[in-house]
């Protein structure tokens, strides 16, 4: 057994297309930034597999606090941050290397006083950082229209109308602070689910999470943080696992590699800055049977990889990546 699957095989969370990504930007050196650190699972990997040392970045205390059982392993390799991957370049500059594992962990779901799970009962909260207002504040202050905004855009959730209203009427009663509470309510409202199909809170719960979290606006200026951050040839290794995060990552990259061509193909040639990008995966890299075998929760992962080039970074629009925004913000 390799080093990296070491690794995989002790770690809570299993570290999805690691072994893709590793070979990507083979061979791995140097310094990389670990923007989503989570158990530390990717960054124990890029060390096995050659990088010098690693900085980690995230925003969660619980990262810091499982962290705190095995770091000391890895002292002088793996310099570990609580800070947003969006201020990475505030911590790291002139790097070989970015990765970013997009969405809530394993170990974020599994704690149910973390509210991020529809399947366990526990307050309903979702702050990754701990900070600012809870999902309980949003679905007990918003209007209806602005949590069906929220239910709509952040989770494609074509009932939120409906959802919205039921949680108002609901409120007007008793205030919402259960995660089972909420999903009950949102229950109601939609039929129940037939064998395989998902639980009726899924997008719900996940609008809400981005919401609280704004891990969209967290997305977009974390790839333009990686840009600045990383050295002429360096690696922007990005895993997301549904396909909003998949279309701004790929729009991102393409954009900024130069490759979004023209929207009338009659209009002049516009002169354009010189890439920043290179591509390295021309389609998104997807698990292998092996890897879905071992790690079910990789069905929906998508990997994709870019390397650095000696442009100038530079800046990118919401409507550039297709940034998914609320009403209020457009």
């Amino acid at each position: 057994m390799s080093a990296a699957a070491a690794t995989r095989s002790k770690d809570p969370h299993v570290p999805v297309l690691l072994a893709p990504l590793l070979r990507a930007v083979a061979p791995v050196q140097g310094v990389w930034v670990d923007g989503t650190f989570g158990a530390g699972s990717y960054a124990r990997g890029l060390i096995d597999a050659g990088a010098d040392k690693v900085i980690g970045i995230d925003r969660d205390a619980l990262a810091h606090e499982m962290a705190s059982a095995w770091i000391d392993d890895y002292a002088g390799q793996i310099d570990l941050h609580r800070a947003n991957f969006a201020e990475m370049d505030e911590i790291a500059s002139d790097v070989d290397g970015v990765v970013l594992d997009l969405g809530v962990s394993s170990m974020q779901l599994d704690r149910a006083d973390r509210g991020f799970s529809f399947m366990k009962d526990g307050p309903l909260d979702m702050r990754m950082g701990q900070d600012g207002p809870s999902a309980a504040d949003i679905v007990n202050t918003a209007d209806a229209v602005e949590i069906a905004d929220i239910l709509y855009t952040y989770g494609e959730e074509r009932a939120s109308r409906r959802i919205a209203k039921a949680i108002v009427a609901a409120r007007a009663i008793t205030p919402i602070t259960r995660t089972l509470e909420l999903a009950g309510i949102i229950e109601t409202c939609l039929p129940r689910p037939k064998p395989n199909q998902s639980h009726p809170a899924t997008r719900s719960f996940q609008a809400l999470r981005i919401a609280v979290n704004d891990e969209y606006g967290a997305l977009m200026q974390g790839l333009m943080a990686a840009e600045r951050a990383l050295k002429p040839g360096g690696f922007l290794a990005v895993v997301s696992f549904h396909s909003v995060e998949d279309r701004m990552v790929k729009r991102f990259i393409q954009s900024r590699a130069g490759q979004t061509g023209r929207a009338n193909r009659y209009a002049p040639e516009i002169e354009r800055a010189a890439p920043a990008f290179d591509i390295v995966t021309r389609k998104a890299v997807g698990p292998d049977a092996d890897e879905l075998a071992e790690n079910p929760r990789a069905r929906s992962a998508k990997l994709r990889v870019a390397r650095r080039t000696e442009a100038p970074a530079g800046e990118i629009g919401a409507g550039q990546i297709a940034l998914p925004q609320l009403k209020d913000d457009r």
